[in-house]
Protein backbone atom coordinates (compact mmCIF):
# COMPACT_ATOMS: atom_id res chain seq x y z
CA UNK A 1 0.00 0.00 0.00
CA UNK A 2 0.58 3.70 -0.82
CA UNK A 3 0.51 5.83 2.25
CA UNK A 4 0.50 8.55 -0.11
CA UNK A 5 -2.63 7.20 -1.29
CA UNK A 6 -4.22 6.41 1.70
CA UNK A 7 -3.78 9.85 2.93
CA UNK A 8 -5.22 11.14 -0.07
CA UNK A 9 -6.95 14.30 0.46
CA UNK A 10 -8.98 15.06 -2.61
CA UNK A 11 -12.82 15.09 -2.87
CA UNK A 12 -15.14 13.28 -4.52
CA UNK A 13 -16.24 16.53 -6.34
CA UNK A 14 -13.18 18.61 -6.45
CA UNK A 15 -13.11 21.33 -4.09
CA UNK A 16 -12.88 25.20 -5.43
CA UNK A 17 -10.93 25.80 -2.91
CA UNK A 18 -11.30 27.12 0.93
CA UNK A 19 -10.73 30.77 1.82
CA UNK A 20 -6.69 31.27 2.22
CA UNK A 21 -7.34 32.34 5.49
CA UNK A 22 -8.09 29.15 6.39
CA UNK A 23 -5.71 27.57 8.63
CA UNK A 24 -6.94 24.00 8.43
CA UNK A 25 -5.98 21.17 6.16
CA UNK A 26 -8.52 19.19 4.39
CA UNK A 27 -8.77 16.98 7.17
CA UNK A 28 -9.70 19.08 9.61
CA UNK A 29 -11.95 21.23 7.56
CA UNK A 30 -13.91 17.45 7.28
CA UNK A 31 -14.47 17.94 10.78
CA UNK A 32 -15.99 20.70 10.32
CA UNK A 33 -18.16 19.58 7.59
CA UNK A 34 -19.37 16.52 10.13
CA UNK A 35 -19.75 18.09 13.22
CA UNK A 36 -22.26 20.73 11.47
CA UNK A 37 -24.10 17.88 9.86
CA UNK A 38 -28.08 17.20 10.88
CA UNK A 39 -27.61 13.59 10.79
CA UNK A 40 -24.67 14.23 13.69
CA UNK A 41 -27.44 16.64 15.83
CA UNK A 42 -30.14 13.28 14.90
CA UNK A 43 -27.89 10.66 16.82
CA UNK A 44 -28.48 12.41 20.03
CA UNK A 45 -32.21 10.47 19.97
CA UNK A 46 -30.48 7.50 19.25
CA UNK A 47 -30.29 4.16 21.15
CA UNK A 48 -26.86 2.98 22.21
CA UNK A 49 -27.77 -0.05 24.19
CA UNK A 50 -31.05 1.64 26.18
CA UNK A 51 -33.78 2.58 23.71
CA UNK A 52 -36.02 5.38 24.70
CA UNK A 53 -34.39 5.86 28.03
CA UNK A 54 -35.03 8.86 29.98
CA UNK A 55 -32.11 8.54 31.82
CA UNK A 56 -29.64 11.67 30.93
CA UNK A 57 -26.55 9.23 32.33
CA UNK A 58 -26.71 6.82 30.03
CA UNK A 59 -25.11 6.68 26.44
CA UNK A 60 -27.00 7.70 23.35
CA UNK A 61 -25.76 6.81 19.92
CA UNK A 62 -23.91 10.69 19.94
CA UNK A 63 -22.21 10.66 23.39
CA UNK A 64 -20.89 6.93 22.60
CA UNK A 65 -19.73 8.63 19.00
CA UNK A 66 -18.36 11.57 20.51
CA UNK A 67 -16.14 8.77 23.02
CA UNK A 68 -15.07 6.53 20.29
CA UNK A 69 -14.04 10.27 18.69
CA UNK A 70 -11.71 10.89 21.88
CA UNK A 71 -10.60 7.11 21.89
CA UNK A 72 -9.46 7.58 18.07
CA UNK A 73 -8.00 10.48 18.14
CA UNK A 74 -5.93 9.23 21.29
CA UNK A 75 -4.77 5.97 19.21
CA UNK A 76 -3.50 8.12 16.08
CA UNK A 77 -1.43 10.29 18.95
CA UNK A 78 -0.36 7.17 20.21
CA UNK A 79 0.31 5.47 16.82
CA UNK A 80 2.46 9.18 15.31
CA UNK A 81 4.80 8.76 17.94
CA UNK A 82 6.07 5.78 16.74
CA UNK A 83 9.27 6.65 15.01
CA UNK A 84 9.01 3.60 12.61
CA UNK A 85 5.88 4.47 11.65
CA UNK A 86 6.73 8.11 10.79
CA UNK A 87 9.56 6.51 8.46
CA UNK A 88 7.32 4.76 7.26
CA UNK A 89 5.34 7.66 5.90
CA UNK A 90 7.87 9.52 4.87
CA UNK A 91 6.01 12.89 5.77
CA UNK A 92 7.85 15.13 8.62
CA UNK A 93 6.47 14.41 12.26
CA UNK A 94 4.33 17.74 11.50
CA UNK A 95 2.33 16.88 8.87
CA UNK A 96 1.61 13.04 10.28
CA UNK A 97 0.18 14.95 13.54
CA UNK A 98 -2.00 16.88 11.99
CA UNK A 99 -3.43 14.15 9.93
CA UNK A 100 -3.30 10.72 11.21
CA UNK A 101 -5.13 11.64 14.47
CA UNK A 102 -7.56 13.77 12.84
CA UNK A 103 -8.42 10.73 10.04
CA UNK A 104 -9.53 8.99 13.02
CA UNK A 105 -11.26 11.29 14.59
CA UNK A 106 -13.37 12.06 11.76
CA UNK A 107 -13.99 8.63 11.03
CA UNK A 108 -14.78 7.74 14.55
CA UNK A 109 -17.29 10.50 15.01
CA UNK A 110 -19.19 9.11 12.06
CA UNK A 111 -19.31 5.94 12.40
CA UNK A 112 -22.75 5.09 13.37
CA UNK A 113 -24.57 7.81 11.61
CA UNK A 114 -26.07 5.66 9.20
CA UNK A 115 -27.76 3.68 12.18
CA UNK A 116 -31.46 3.16 12.26
CA UNK A 117 -33.63 3.72 15.20
CA UNK A 118 -33.31 1.38 18.23
CA UNK A 119 -30.05 0.34 17.74
CA UNK A 120 -27.99 -2.69 15.91
CA UNK A 121 -31.60 -4.51 16.87
CA UNK A 122 -33.71 -1.97 14.03
CA UNK A 123 -31.00 -3.28 11.47
CA UNK A 124 -32.48 -6.50 12.37
CA UNK A 125 -35.93 -5.61 12.21
CA UNK A 126 -35.28 -4.18 8.41
CA UNK A 127 -33.81 -7.13 7.33
CA UNK A 128 -36.21 -9.42 8.51
CA UNK A 129 -38.96 -7.44 7.60
CA UNK A 130 -37.48 -7.68 3.66
CA UNK A 131 -37.47 -11.31 3.50
CA UNK A 132 -40.57 -12.17 4.86
CA UNK A 133 -42.03 -8.71 2.28
CA UNK A 134 -40.09 -10.37 -0.77
CA UNK A 135 -40.77 -13.83 0.04
CA UNK A 136 -44.87 -12.45 0.21
CA UNK A 137 -44.73 -10.58 -3.26
CA UNK A 138 -43.12 -11.53 -6.72
CA UNK A 139 -39.98 -9.75 -7.12
CA UNK A 140 -38.06 -10.48 -10.59
CA UNK A 141 -35.56 -9.06 -12.65
CA UNK A 142 -35.30 -6.68 -15.27
CA UNK A 143 -34.95 -9.56 -17.88
CA UNK A 144 -38.18 -11.16 -16.89
CA UNK A 145 -41.60 -10.29 -17.45
CA UNK A 146 -44.63 -10.53 -15.60
CA UNK A 147 -47.58 -13.13 -16.48
CA UNK A 148 -51.24 -12.10 -16.27
CA UNK A 149 -51.16 -14.75 -13.53
CA UNK A 150 -49.00 -12.72 -11.65
CA UNK A 151 -50.65 -9.20 -12.51
CA UNK A 152 -53.95 -11.06 -11.22
CA UNK A 153 -52.48 -11.92 -7.88
CA UNK A 154 -52.97 -8.84 -6.10
CA UNK A 155 -49.58 -9.15 -4.72
CA UNK A 156 -47.02 -6.18 -5.26
CA UNK A 157 -44.79 -6.27 -8.30
CA UNK A 158 -41.16 -5.54 -8.07
CA UNK A 159 -38.32 -5.34 -10.69
CA UNK A 160 -35.17 -5.99 -8.40
CA UNK A 161 -31.91 -7.24 -9.09
CA UNK A 162 -30.01 -9.76 -7.15
CA UNK A 163 -27.30 -6.99 -6.00
CA UNK A 164 -30.61 -4.87 -5.13
CA UNK A 165 -32.69 -7.27 -3.38
CA UNK A 166 -29.50 -7.99 -1.16
CA UNK A 167 -29.20 -3.94 0.26
CA UNK A 168 -32.34 -4.62 2.18
CA UNK A 169 -31.93 -8.35 2.75
CA UNK A 170 -28.62 -7.41 4.66
CA UNK A 171 -29.24 -4.11 5.56
CA UNK A 172 -26.73 -2.21 7.91
CA UNK A 173 -25.96 0.83 9.20
CA UNK A 174 -22.30 0.67 7.55
CA UNK A 175 -23.44 0.92 4.01
CA UNK A 176 -26.16 3.31 5.33
CA UNK A 177 -23.92 6.09 6.49
CA UNK A 178 -21.91 5.38 3.28
CA UNK A 179 -25.17 6.68 1.91
CA UNK A 180 -25.58 9.28 4.67
CA UNK A 181 -21.82 10.62 3.86
CA UNK A 182 -21.71 10.74 0.05
CA UNK A 183 -25.10 11.74 -0.87
CA UNK A 184 -28.02 11.90 2.07
CA UNK A 185 -26.66 15.01 3.60
CA UNK A 186 -26.77 17.50 -0.02
CA UNK A 187 -26.69 20.77 0.20
CA UNK A 188 -26.34 21.87 -3.39
CA UNK A 189 -25.26 18.20 -4.77
CA UNK A 190 -25.11 14.71 -4.65
CA UNK A 191 -22.11 14.33 -3.12
CA UNK A 192 -23.48 15.34 0.39
CA UNK A 193 -20.28 16.06 2.48
CA UNK A 194 -17.92 15.59 0.27
CA UNK A 195 -15.37 14.32 2.53
CA UNK A 196 -11.82 13.43 1.95
CA UNK A 197 -11.44 10.09 0.20
CA UNK A 198 -9.16 9.32 3.26
CA UNK A 199 -11.83 10.13 5.88
CA UNK A 200 -14.31 7.66 3.84
CA UNK A 201 -11.74 4.75 3.46
CA UNK A 202 -10.98 4.77 6.83
CA UNK A 203 -14.74 4.60 7.64
CA UNK A 204 -15.40 1.92 5.59
CA UNK A 205 -15.27 -1.09 7.62
CA UNK A 206 -16.72 -3.32 5.56
CA UNK A 207 -15.91 -2.81 2.27
CA UNK A 208 -17.58 -5.60 0.17
CA UNK A 209 -20.15 -5.66 -2.04
CA UNK A 210 -20.72 -9.13 -2.43
CA UNK A 211 -21.41 -11.87 -0.58
CA UNK A 212 -21.47 -12.31 3.25
CA UNK A 213 -18.17 -14.01 4.77
CA UNK A 214 -18.20 -14.75 8.68
CA UNK A 215 -14.29 -15.87 8.09
CA UNK A 216 -13.10 -12.60 6.96
CA UNK A 217 -13.19 -9.68 8.92
CA UNK A 218 -14.20 -7.35 5.61
CA UNK A 219 -16.73 -9.20 4.33
CA UNK A 220 -18.68 -9.78 7.74
CA UNK A 221 -21.49 -7.42 6.33
CA UNK A 222 -22.98 -5.56 3.08
CA UNK A 223 -20.74 -2.44 3.66
CA UNK A 224 -21.82 -0.97 0.40
CA UNK A 225 -24.74 -0.41 -1.10
CA UNK A 226 -25.82 -0.73 -4.80
CA UNK A 227 -26.58 2.66 -5.14
CA UNK A 228 -22.87 3.86 -4.12
CA UNK A 229 -20.96 1.39 -6.00
CA UNK A 230 -19.87 4.27 -8.39
CA UNK A 231 -18.45 6.38 -5.58
CA UNK A 232 -17.27 3.50 -3.60
CA UNK A 233 -15.20 2.15 -6.59
CA UNK A 234 -13.68 5.86 -6.40
CA UNK A 235 -13.05 5.50 -3.22
CA UNK A 236 -10.91 2.13 -3.12
CA UNK A 237 -9.20 3.41 -6.78
CA UNK A 238 -7.94 6.96 -4.96
CA UNK A 239 -6.81 5.14 -1.89
CA UNK A 240 -5.29 2.24 -3.34
CA UNK A 241 -7.39 -0.15 -1.58
CA UNK A 242 -7.46 -2.93 -4.31
CA UNK A 243 -5.19 -5.61 -4.12
CA UNK A 244 -4.95 -8.01 -7.27
CA UNK A 245 -9.20 -9.02 -7.44
CA UNK A 246 -9.69 -8.05 -3.39
CA UNK A 247 -10.95 -4.80 -1.85
CA UNK A 248 -9.02 -4.57 1.77
CA UNK A 249 -9.61 -2.15 4.64
CA UNK A 250 -8.31 1.14 4.96
CA UNK A 251 -5.19 0.57 7.61
CA UNK A 252 -6.72 3.03 9.44
CA UNK A 253 -10.06 1.99 10.00
CA UNK A 254 -8.86 -1.29 11.76
CA UNK A 255 -7.83 1.22 14.98
CA UNK A 256 -11.65 3.41 14.06
CA UNK A 257 -12.85 -0.44 15.07
CA UNK A 258 -10.76 -0.75 18.21
CA UNK A 259 -11.91 2.98 19.12
CA UNK A 260 -15.75 1.69 19.09
CA UNK A 261 -14.95 -1.81 20.86
CA UNK A 262 -13.13 -0.15 23.25
CA UNK A 263 -15.84 2.01 24.22
CA UNK A 264 -19.03 0.08 23.92
CA UNK A 265 -17.68 -2.24 25.96
CA UNK A 266 -16.52 -0.25 28.80
CA UNK A 267 -18.59 2.43 28.17
CA UNK A 268 -21.56 -0.38 28.44
CA UNK A 269 -20.63 -1.74 31.35
CA UNK A 270 -20.95 1.66 32.72
CA UNK A 271 -24.22 1.85 32.23
CA UNK A 272 -24.94 -1.13 33.42
CA UNK A 273 -23.22 -0.60 36.83
CA UNK A 274 -25.14 2.49 36.46
CA UNK A 275 -28.95 0.62 35.82
CA UNK A 276 -27.72 -1.53 39.17
CA UNK A 277 -27.66 -4.58 36.97
CA UNK A 278 -24.22 -5.86 38.72
CA UNK A 279 -22.35 -4.14 41.56
CA UNK A 280 -18.44 -3.12 42.13
CA UNK A 281 -17.72 -6.67 43.44
CA UNK A 282 -18.83 -8.66 40.52
CA UNK A 283 -16.82 -6.35 37.78
CA UNK A 284 -13.95 -6.53 40.26
CA UNK A 285 -13.98 -10.55 40.49
CA UNK A 286 -14.68 -10.75 36.79
CA UNK A 287 -11.28 -8.57 36.02
CA UNK A 288 -9.18 -9.26 39.05
CA UNK A 289 -7.13 -12.21 36.63
CA UNK A 290 -6.46 -10.10 33.87
CA UNK A 291 -2.49 -10.06 34.05
CA UNK A 292 -1.66 -6.69 33.52
CA UNK A 293 -4.81 -5.35 34.90
CA UNK A 294 -4.98 -6.97 38.40
CA UNK A 295 -2.06 -4.46 40.37
CA UNK A 296 -4.27 -1.42 39.71
CA UNK A 297 -7.48 -2.67 40.15
CA UNK A 298 -6.56 -4.31 43.45
CA UNK A 299 -5.56 -0.58 44.36
CA UNK A 300 -8.37 0.84 43.58
CA UNK A 301 -10.80 -2.39 44.73
CA UNK A 302 -9.52 -2.15 48.21
CA UNK A 303 -8.47 1.58 48.53
CA UNK A 304 -6.61 1.58 51.58
CA UNK A 305 -5.47 5.05 51.51
CA UNK A 306 -9.02 6.11 50.86
CA UNK A 307 -8.54 7.94 47.83
CA UNK A 308 -11.89 7.03 46.17
CA UNK A 309 -15.15 7.93 47.73
CA UNK A 310 -17.51 6.07 46.95
CA UNK A 311 -18.28 2.75 44.26
CA UNK A 312 -18.93 4.37 41.71
CA UNK A 313 -15.75 6.76 41.59
CA UNK A 314 -14.08 3.25 41.59
CA UNK A 315 -15.73 1.69 38.95
CA UNK A 316 -15.04 5.18 36.71
CA UNK A 317 -11.59 4.45 37.60
CA UNK A 318 -11.13 0.98 37.09
CA UNK A 319 -12.64 1.95 33.26
CA UNK A 320 -9.73 4.52 32.48
CA UNK A 321 -7.37 1.59 33.61
CA UNK A 322 -8.98 -0.43 31.12
CA UNK A 323 -9.46 1.85 28.52
CA UNK A 324 -5.43 2.33 28.85
CA UNK A 325 -4.76 -1.31 28.93
CA UNK A 326 -7.17 -1.52 25.44
CA UNK A 327 -5.23 1.94 23.29
CA UNK A 328 -1.93 0.21 24.26
CA UNK A 329 -2.74 -3.28 23.10
CA UNK A 330 -4.83 -1.89 20.10
CA UNK A 331 -1.34 0.39 18.80
CA UNK A 332 0.96 -2.41 19.72
CA UNK A 333 -1.20 -4.46 17.46
CA UNK A 334 -1.39 -2.62 14.51
CA UNK A 335 2.77 -1.69 14.43
CA UNK A 336 3.39 -5.29 15.16
CA UNK A 337 0.93 -6.57 11.66
CA UNK A 338 1.00 -3.47 9.93
CA UNK A 339 2.51 -5.40 6.80
CA UNK A 340 -0.31 -8.10 6.99
CA UNK A 341 -2.87 -5.12 7.39
CA UNK A 342 -0.85 -3.76 3.71
CA UNK A 343 -1.33 -6.98 2.22
CA UNK A 344 -5.08 -7.08 3.46
CA UNK A 345 -4.32 -10.56 5.22
CA UNK A 346 -5.05 -9.22 9.03
CA UNK A 347 -8.18 -11.26 9.55
CA UNK A 348 -8.00 -10.29 13.54
CA UNK A 349 -9.74 -7.36 15.67
CA UNK A 350 -6.92 -5.93 16.96
CA UNK A 351 -7.92 -5.57 20.54
CA UNK A 352 -9.51 -9.55 20.38
CA UNK A 353 -6.14 -10.20 19.30
CA UNK A 354 -4.88 -10.76 22.90
CA UNK A 355 -3.55 -13.57 24.98
CA UNK A 356 -5.16 -12.39 28.13
CA UNK A 357 -8.68 -12.01 26.81
CA UNK A 358 -9.36 -8.36 28.09
CA UNK A 359 -11.86 -7.43 25.26
CA UNK A 360 -13.42 -11.14 25.55
CA UNK A 361 -14.26 -10.73 29.43
CA UNK A 362 -14.82 -7.42 29.34
CA UNK A 363 -17.65 -8.63 26.37
CA UNK A 364 -18.41 -11.91 27.74
CA UNK A 365 -19.86 -9.14 31.26
CA UNK A 366 -21.92 -7.37 28.21
CA UNK A 367 -23.65 -10.35 27.17
CA UNK A 368 -24.22 -11.99 30.80
CA UNK A 369 -25.06 -9.17 32.56
CA UNK A 370 -26.55 -6.63 30.31
CA UNK A 371 -28.08 -7.42 26.96
CA UNK A 372 -30.56 -10.39 28.59
CA UNK A 373 -31.76 -6.93 30.82
CA UNK A 374 -35.63 -7.12 30.48
CA UNK A 375 -35.69 -2.95 30.37
CA UNK A 376 -33.58 -3.44 27.51
CA UNK A 377 -35.69 -6.71 25.85
CA UNK A 378 -38.82 -4.88 26.06
CA UNK A 379 -37.94 -1.62 24.41
CA UNK A 380 -36.61 -3.40 21.53
CA UNK A 381 -39.98 -5.06 20.90
CA UNK A 382 -41.23 -1.75 20.62
CA UNK A 383 -38.62 -0.53 18.41
CA UNK A 384 -39.68 -4.01 16.30
CA UNK A 385 -43.20 -2.86 16.15
CA UNK A 386 -42.42 1.01 15.13
CA UNK A 387 -40.36 0.11 12.17
CA UNK A 388 -42.04 -2.82 10.77
CA UNK A 389 -45.29 -1.18 11.30
CA UNK A 390 -43.71 2.08 9.35
CA UNK A 391 -42.18 0.11 6.53
CA UNK A 392 -46.07 -1.36 6.38
CA UNK A 393 -47.37 1.81 6.23
CA UNK A 394 -45.28 3.03 3.90
CA UNK A 395 -44.65 0.37 1.14
CA UNK A 396 -48.56 -0.02 1.34
CA UNK A 397 -49.49 3.33 0.39
CA UNK A 398 -46.33 3.63 -1.90
CA UNK A 399 -47.27 0.74 -4.04
CA UNK A 400 -50.92 1.10 -4.05
CA UNK A 401 -52.37 0.73 -7.17
CA UNK A 402 -54.76 4.00 -6.40
CA UNK A 403 -53.03 6.60 -7.10
CA UNK A 404 -54.42 8.63 -4.31
CA UNK A 405 -53.26 6.62 -1.91
CA UNK A 406 -49.40 7.44 -3.12
CA UNK A 407 -50.20 11.43 -3.64
CA UNK A 408 -50.89 11.24 0.42
CA UNK A 409 -48.20 9.60 1.40
CA UNK A 410 -45.59 11.12 -0.44
CA UNK A 411 -45.55 14.56 1.45
CA UNK A 412 -45.04 12.91 4.49
CA UNK A 413 -41.00 11.91 3.08
CA UNK A 414 -37.84 14.30 3.50
CA UNK A 415 -38.00 16.44 0.26
CA UNK A 416 -34.02 16.52 0.83
CA UNK A 417 -34.70 12.50 0.51
CA UNK A 418 -36.79 12.82 -2.09
CA UNK A 419 -34.30 15.05 -4.92
CA UNK A 420 -31.51 13.04 -4.17
CA UNK A 421 -33.48 10.01 -5.69
CA UNK A 422 -34.43 12.40 -8.59
CA UNK A 423 -30.71 13.47 -9.27
CA UNK A 424 -29.87 9.88 -8.56
CA UNK A 425 -31.71 8.99 -11.69
CA UNK A 426 -31.29 11.89 -13.51
CA UNK A 427 -34.65 13.08 -13.09
CA UNK A 428 -35.11 16.77 -13.19
CA UNK A 429 -37.67 19.38 -13.97
CA UNK A 430 -41.25 17.90 -14.59
CA UNK A 431 -39.47 14.18 -14.82
CA UNK A 432 -38.69 14.36 -11.52
CA UNK A 433 -41.90 12.63 -9.98
CA UNK A 434 -42.06 9.63 -7.58
CA UNK A 435 -43.61 7.52 -9.76
CA UNK A 436 -41.12 7.77 -12.41
CA UNK A 437 -38.56 6.26 -10.40
CA UNK A 438 -37.51 2.39 -10.53
CA UNK A 439 -38.79 0.21 -7.72
CA UNK A 440 -35.32 0.09 -6.27
CA UNK A 441 -35.23 3.47 -5.20
CA UNK A 442 -39.21 3.74 -4.14
CA UNK A 443 -37.74 1.30 -1.44
CA UNK A 444 -34.44 2.73 -1.22
CA UNK A 445 -36.19 6.38 -0.85
CA UNK A 446 -38.63 4.39 2.21
CA UNK A 447 -35.55 3.10 4.25
CA UNK A 448 -33.47 6.18 3.78
CA UNK A 449 -36.47 8.24 5.66
CA UNK A 450 -36.99 5.31 8.11
CA UNK A 451 -33.38 4.84 8.91
CA UNK A 452 -32.46 8.14 9.58
CA UNK A 453 -35.46 8.77 12.03
CA UNK A 454 -34.26 9.03 15.58
CA UNK A 455 -35.87 6.83 18.17
CA UNK A 456 -38.83 10.01 19.49
CA UNK A 457 -40.04 10.66 16.06
CA UNK A 458 -40.29 7.66 14.92
CA UNK A 459 -42.19 6.19 17.53
CA UNK A 460 -44.34 9.59 17.56
CA UNK A 461 -44.70 9.50 13.79
CA UNK A 462 -45.57 5.80 13.82
CA UNK A 463 -48.18 6.52 16.40
CA UNK A 464 -49.50 9.47 14.34
CA UNK A 465 -50.08 7.21 11.02
CA UNK A 466 -51.22 4.29 12.54
CA UNK A 467 -54.12 6.49 14.21
CA UNK A 468 -53.24 5.97 17.71
CA UNK A 469 -52.87 9.86 18.12
CA UNK A 470 -53.34 12.76 16.44
CA UNK A 471 -50.87 15.47 17.65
Amino acid sequence: MNWEKLLNNNRLRQSKGRNPEDARNDFESDFGRIIFSPAIRRMHDKTQVFPLTTDDNIHSRLTHSMEVMSIGYSLGVKLCENKDFQKRLKKSEYDIFREIPVILKNSCLVHDIGNPPFGHFGESVVQNYFSDFFDKNIVKSSKSKFTEKDKESGKIMLELSESQKQDFLYFDGNAQGLRVLTKLQMLNDIYGLNLTYATLGAYIKYPNHGSVDEDIIAKHKIGVFDSEIEFFNRIVEECGLRIGDEVVRHPLCYLMEAADSICYLTMDIEDGYSKDLFDLKYLYKALKHIPSLKEDLIKIYKDKENIYKNDLTKVVNFRIKIIQQLVLLAVENFNKNLDQIEKGKYNEELIFDDANKLAKTLQKICIDKIFKFREINSLEITGHSVIKGLLDYYIDFIFHKDKKYRKRVIPLISESILNIAYEENKLFGDDAKFDNLNDYFKLRIIVDFISGMTDQFALNHYQKISGQKIK
